[in-house]
């Protein structure tokens, strides 16, 4: 599951990049602003796989 949707949020990462440079070569703020909301949607998710990350990694010291 984590590398899967890891793999999601850096796609959609991309294409709100995308999507806001297709705005401002066209001069369309909205699909410019629509593009900046997808990429901090994105990395909001992929921090959220980080703490994933970090909270497993905690729990695996503790079996040991």
């Amino acid at each position: 599951m984590g590398d899967e949707d890891k793999l999601r949020n850096k796609a959609e990462e991309l294409g709100g990049k995308a999507k806001e440079g297709l705005g401002k070569v066209t001069d369309d703020e909205d699909v410019e602003a629509r593009g900046q909301a997808e990429q901090s949607k994105s990395k909001l998710k992929q921090a959220g796989e980080k703490v994933k990350d970090a909270t497993d990694k905690v729990k695996d010291s503790f079996k040991d």
